[in-house]
This record gives C-alpha cells, sequence and structure tokens, in this order.
C-alpha cells in the first residue's frame, strides 16, 4: 500500500508518523512544497527574539529523524493536480519537471496562506513586497526574508497590522530588537478572541514595553513614500496614516483549498475544504487535515478555526484511517495561549456572542484571584472570565489573564479538560487540584471563578 500526505507541516507529517507507526510496512511519500518539513511555525516570533537559534532549532525533527521513520521525503516539489479516477497525484519539482505519483490513498494537508485583508499595495503585479519591506510571516521562506531585511536595512521603526497572536509576539520580538513599533488593530481591542475587558490587559502590557497600540484603526492601503513605507486607512470614521521603515501584515489565513475544490472536493465554513470526523473528502481514497479543512467544535458544531494543535490530531486520524483503521476527530473548543512580553492571555470555549450563536443562553462573568496564596510572596492576581449557560449551568468558556509564571496554560487546560467532558460550571468545585502555598491555594484561582460565577448566577 502507498499512502501519499501533501505537506510538509503539522498535519502532514503526523498523518505519516501515525500511519508508520500502525503498520511499519506501508509505503510513505510526503509531497513538501518547500525544504522545510516539519518546521515550528510557532516558533517563528522567537527566533526573531533571539530566544531561539539556530534557525535550525525550529525543527521539531529533522531530514534525517523523519526518514528514520521510513517516510520517504520528496522536498521543494509542489503538488498541482489530483486524478481522482486514476489515484495520480501530479507534482513539480524545483526544477519545473513534472511528473505523477501513484497513490492508494491521499491526505491533503496544504494548510493556508497568509492573508492580507484586501490591503492595497501588497504583492501582485506592482505590489509592495519583502523586497520593499512589506512583508508576511507564515514559512520558514517569509522568516528568511525578514531577517534579511532586518540585517541589510537595520530599519529603526515598524508597523504590525493586526493585534492577533503572531502580531503580538512579533510586537514583543522586534521591540526587544530595538525597533519602535506600532501596532494597528481593526478590532476595539487587542486580541480579539478575548473580550475586550481582558483584551484591555494586554493592551496597558503593550504599552507599557513602547509599543504604540491604535485600535479602531482598517488598514486600506500600503504605499512607499521618501520618508518610508506609510499605511493608510481609517479610524473612528476617520482617515489616518503612519509611517515606518518596516511594515509586518499579519491578520490571519485563507484556507488553501484549489487542489481539493479542483479534484472535487466541497467547500463549507470559512471556505475550507468539508471533511468529516474521519478526515474523509468525500472524494474516494482521498482525506484532508489541518488548516485547510473546517473544524468540528465541540461546543459550535462546523466551523473553521486553524490551531497547530488541531491540525496535529487531524493528521493523526487521517494516518490512522486511511490505512484501514476507524479513529474520530474528537474535535476542538479552541483553546489558546500566547505570551506577550510579561503577560499570558488564554482562553478555551465560547465567549457570550459564541455562546449565543450556538443556542446557549450564556452569562460571563469576571473574577479576580491570586495564582497562590497571598501570604507566600510573589503571588499575582489572576483575571478569569467565566462564560456558563443558566440553563444547564453547563461550562462554556473561560479566559485567563495573568503574568507569566502563573500558570495559565495549567489553568486553561483545566477549563479545556472540564469543557471536554461536558461539566457543569458547580461541578468545578468538586475536582481534586493540588496545592501548595507557593504554587495555589485550597480553592484554586480556576475554581474561585466558576464559584464567582455561580454567585453571580444565583443573584
Amino acid at each position: 500500500m502507498h499512502l501519499v500526505a501533501i505537506g510538509g507541516s503539522d498535519a502532514g507529517i503526523s498523518t505519516a508518523l501515525r500511519a508508520r507507526e500502525l503498520d511499519p510496512t506501508v509505503d510513505v511519500t510526503v509531497v513538501v512544497a518547500d525544504a522545510y518539513p516539519n518546521f515550528s511555525i510557532c516558533g517563528i516570533p522567537y527566533y526573531f527574539s533571539r530566544e531561539v537559534n539556530p534557525w535550525q532549532s525550529l525543527a521539531h525533527r529533522t531530514r534525517a529523524d523523519l526518514e528514520a521513520t521510513g517516510m520517504q521525503l520528496r522536498l521543494d516539489t509542489l503538488a498541482t493536480g489530483i486524478d481522482v479516477a486514476a489515484q495520480r497525484l501530479a507534482v513539480r519539482d524545483a526544477s519545473g519537471q513534472e511528473s505523477t505519483i501513484a497513490y492508494d490513498e491521499l491526505m491533503v494537508g496544504t494548510g493556508a496562506s497568509p492573508s492580507t485583508a484586501g490591503i492595497t499595495g501588497i504583492g501582485g503585479a506592482g505590489g509592495l513586497g519583502p523586497d520593499d519591506g512589506v512583508h508576511v510571516l507564515h514559512s520558514m521562506g517569509d522568516t528568511f526574508a525578514l531577517e534579511r531585511y532586518l540585517d541589510e536595512h537595520e530599519p529603526e521603526t515598524a508597523i504590525i497590522v493586526g493585534a492577533g497572536y503572531v502580531g503580538l509576539e512579533m510586537a514583543e520580538a522586534l521591540t526587544v530588537r530595538g525597533l519602535q513599533v506600532t501596532q494597528l488593530q481593526r478590532g476595539p481591542e487587542v486580541l480579539s478572541t478575548l473580550d475586550p475587558q481582558l483584551g484591555s490587559l494586554v493592551h496597558d502590557e503593550l504599552t507599557r514595553h513602547g509599543v504604540d497600540v491604535v485600535t479602531g484603526a482598517r488598514v486600506e492601503g500600503i504605499t512607499r513614500e521618501s520618508a518610508g513605507l506609510t499605511v493608510t486607512g481609517v479610524q473612528d470614521g476617520d482617515g489616518f496614516s503612519r509611517t515606518a521603515d518596516l511594515v509586518l501584515v499579519v491578520v490571519g489565513v485563507r484556507p488553501n483549498t484549489g487542489l481539493l475544490a479542483d479534484a472535487g472536493a466541497s467547500v463549507g465554513a470559512g471556505g475550507a475544504v468539508v471533511v468529516d470526523e474521519r478526515m474523509r473528502t468525500g472524494l474516494p481514497h482521498v482525506w484532508a487535515a489541518g488548516d485547510g479543512v473546517v473544524t468540528h467544535h465541540r461546543l459550535l458544531g462546523v466551523t473553521y478555526l486553524p490551531l497547530g494543535t488541531t491540525a496535529h490530531k487531524q493528521g493523526r486520524v487521517a494516518g490512522e484511517n486511511a490505512i484501514g483503521g476507524d479513529a474520530r476527530f474528537a474535535g476542538s473548543l479552541g483553546t489558546q495561549v500566547v505570551k506577550v512580553f510579561d503577560l499570558v492571555a488564554a482562553r478555551t470555549g465560547l465567549r457570550d456572542h459564541e455562546a449565543l450563536s450556538a443556542g446557549y443562553t450564556p452569562l460571563s462573568g469576571t473574577a479576580i484571584a491570586d495564582d497562590h496564596k497571598a501570604y507566600y510572596p510573589g503571588a499575582k492576581p489572576l483575571s478569569i472570565r467565566i462564560t456558563g449557560d443558566t440553563d444547564t449551568g453547563l461550562l462554556l468558556g473561560a479566559q485567563l489573564v495573568g503574568a507569566r509564571g502563573a500558570e495559565i496554560a495549567k489553568r486553561v487546560d483545566t477549563y479545556a479538560t472540564a469543557l471536554h467532558h461536558g461539566m457543569t460550571v458547580d461541578a468545578m468545585s468538586d475536582l481534586d487540584l493540588s496545592y501548595t502555598p507557593p504554587l495555589g491555594s485550597p480553592w484554586d484561582a480556576v475554581q474561585v471563578a466558576t464559584q464567582a460565577w455561580s454567585r453571580q448566577l444565583r443573584t
């Protein structure tokens, strides 16, 4: 049997590893568009902050490690078409040579591409690109282009368009590199995956470290002027412009669906390819996983929520099923965490507006709790916002912001585990959580917050 996986990132590599793990006799070929299989795209900001060096450290596994598992890597090879009936994949190598690869089962993990949100002046014929100081950041190629520009041009100022996870991480990285950073955010507050009252804490942390944060700013175009790169748009109904030596656009991604759509696969939520919980596309012998496909969310149903953790799990399911298994993707809760300077923000599950759209009757409330006993030195306050269903008492979501070192990731994972198993808010108090004064309290902060929600419900 020959399994072909397209994509050298989370989904493709996870597919290949799982198939070889379960059946070492399966022939597995991984088709990778560039020369960097199994690199951590999530780690790129820490390469720019110089916390991770050299760039080769970003590889989860080396090429030799991957090939030692028995998979064959076809690097610098672009998949160009799928002949579903003949079960053949058309590819083109770096020299332009075209050929086909026969497969018994095919897994497509083509991922997503960076969005430019309709901003004019970027890319295309006559548009600005990396050589001009206008960058996106989604691949190792993008990484090298930005690092080269930083080294060769030594910019002093930067504008980051977007204040999501990567935008915030890069604001820190470029600030650490000595640049004066302006961060433009379209929404009312940075990190729009949090409610604004918690996003404002992240905003304050950026400001405290010298980042000029501009919210309510819709960027429309980028031009090169004598003074540098000028970003223009609308802020609160009025025109605005900002000028800097470098512009980084990180405003989300769009799924790469062309290969599968051309082969006849259906497209659904977020413009992503429709798959079921077994990662089947509906095309015979063709599976798909990762940032190019829809997400089965445990509370929302089918949506589009591209995350590396999700891609790993989906790829593992696809790899098992492609060789005859019967695994199911258990679903996502959108659990995420980000470090911004000395602050950490995290979320899992639903916020109020998301819960309403899913048919719940939500109530949200915020509590402040120390990360450990106040009498032990160094206690830090955590802001925790709980969302629950007023009809059933079900826990629906949690958002947390607090100091680095306050175990934010551990605590959001506690909520994620509770959500996965359909716990009520009140049931959180029954959890037997660890306690010692330097690290927690008899009632952990996660329980203090859920108990506050229950009191709010009763009033």
